[in-house]
């Protein structure tokens, strides 16, 4: 468990937000220490390597001085001047050779190559007038050549190739790299004390979101949060207050939702069992009496049944997209089978029922339930209409929607319930709801359908002179 445990925490740090500020902080703490220590080393070598080359160059340049002086180039080198010539080559470690005119060498402290000729690249450009300074970095010697000239006629008559490890150079260089790793590991030990100390505190406002989530547990959505920090965490709590003041929202309307079923389907129930009752407590019952009580049972389980047939019809609106069976429909014929199934109902209602189609409509719809959501308006518009009254379905489009509108001559709705006309279990009348057998979800139907099919359905209506809905739907159907 404690190496499962183990795995599971390393895991999670690694992917944390904390983690990957440890590592920035890390990368942008130890990449200016890398630099520097570069800088420094880099810097130290080629300082080291200028003045050493300059103090041998000043040097030389004294005897060099000296030979065109005393005219010692084409002729036996004085002991005094190859006196001071071996102790500047051994001073530095190095080797001095003498070439005259002729790119003859007349003096090698090492006594390798006297009487030899030598003709470089160096020497050439050394008799065209140009002191040389090169270091070789691989071979780790530092050469330079210097001329010599004649005293009085400046006239070039002589070169001196000096040649000088830079091994001291190295050691000191090698010193100087393990003082520098030394300050890079104290620094490196800081940086990541450093880097771990403001990564959690970067981090600690995201931790007092997590915990203030935490302490709201079970159905508790009445307290919100604020973590002023950062503009993120203040965005962050701020989405958060949104999504609970929506989550209350819901909350709500879930309750009264499970209220409302609970006494829609209650109410039948409770009638059914006073009726069975009635009958129940009384000895000889008349024929009339209890087929008139069994009618009045018959009618309160079609209720029942047709309350939990609109609440199947709600539940599979609810549900996603992905159940919608879309096809190429004909909206007209559509339309016209809805007024050829209700006419009758309007004709027992003593209410005219017209269809009028301004175009031919093929559109992208789920028939069955833009069927059930259409049929929804036209019957409300038959059920509460005025004796002798009207109901007028049209249809239209255009280059992206169609529309349909159904319009009536019934009762109308009250500006303050046509906010709520939408919602389940919401009556306008409920007394008269009640009387034509209304469930109060026939139009929280029409609208999940509507919506299913990205629509729109809007009401316009004035208490006592009708009530008309349009319904606009994409021709096109957009998942």
């Amino acid at each position: 468990m404690r190496k499962y445990f183990d795995k599971t925490f390393i895991k999670k740090y690694f992917k944390s937000l904390q983690f990957r500020f440890f590592i920035l902080f890390i990368a942008v703490g130890i990449m200016p220490i890398i630099l520097i220590k570069y800088g420094i080393l880099v810097r130290f070598e080629e300082q080291s390597i200028k003045q050493r080359g300059e103090m041998v160059q000043n040097q030389c340049a004294i005897i060099a001085d000296q030979l065109g002086d005393m005219s010692y180039i084409n002729e036996d080198l004085s002991e005094v001047t190859e006196m001071k010539l071996e102790m500047l080559a051994n001073f530095y470690n190095g080797r001095i050779v003498i070439v005259n005119s002729e790119f003859q060498i007349v003096k090698d402290t090492y006594g390798l190559d006297e009487n030899k000729t030598i003709i470089s690249e160096g020497v050439l450009r050394c008799f065209a007038g140009e002191s040389i300074l090169q270091y070789e970095k691989k071979s780790n010697f530092i050469e330079m050549t210097i001329p010599v000239r004649d005293s009085i006629s400046k006239d070039m008559i002589g070169v001196m190739i000096v040649s000088t490890p830079t091994d001291d150079i190295d050691s000191n260089k090698e010193e100087l790299s393990r003082q520098v790793f030394v300050l890079q590991f104290a620094m490196g030990i800081g940086i990541f004390a450093i880097a771990f100390y403001m990564s959690r505190l970067l981090v600690r406002p995201f931790g007092k979101v997590t915990r203030s989530l935490e302490e709201i547990t079970g159905t508790v959505l009445e307290e919100d949060i604020s973590i002023l920090d950062y503009t993120e965490t203040q965005l962050l709590s701020d989405a958060y207050n949104r999504m609970l003041s929506r989550m209350k929202v819901l909350d709500d309307s879930r309750q009264e939702f499970v209220a409302n079923v609970s006494h829609e389907l209650k109410t039948p129930i409770t009638s059914m069992k006073v009726l069975a009752d009635s009958l129940l407590m009384q000895d000889d019952v008349p024929i009339e009496l209890y087929q008139e009580f069994m009618k009045d049972i018959a009618e309160e389980i079609d209720r029942e049944d047709k309350i939990i047939n609109d609440l199947l019809s709600l539940v599979k609106m609810d549900k996603k997209a992905a159940d919608v069976n879309v096809r190429e429909t004909n909206i007209n014929e559509l339309l016209e089978l809805i007024v050829k199934r209700l006419k009758p109902i309007a004709a027992k209602s003593d209410v005219e029922l017209v269809f009028e189609s301004f175009k031919p409509v093929n559109a992208e719809v789920d028939e069955t339930k833009l069927t059930l959501a259409l049929s929804n308006l036209v019957e409300n518009a038959i059920k509460y209409n005025k004796e002798d009254g009207w109901v007028h379905l049209s249809l239209n489009v255009d280059h992206k929607y169609f529309y349909v509108k159904v319009e009536d001559s019934g009762l109308g709705i009250s500006e303050e319930d046509q906010e709520h006309v939408f919602e389940r279990f919401y009556r306008v009348d409920k007394s008269h709801s009640r009387e034509i057998g209304g469930t109060g979800l026939g139009l929280a139907i029409t609208r999940s359908a509507v919506l299913m099919h990205r629509g729109a359905i809007r009401v316009y209506s004035k208490e006592g002179e009708g009530t008309t809905f349009t319904v606009r739907i994409p021709l096109n159907y957009m998942p």
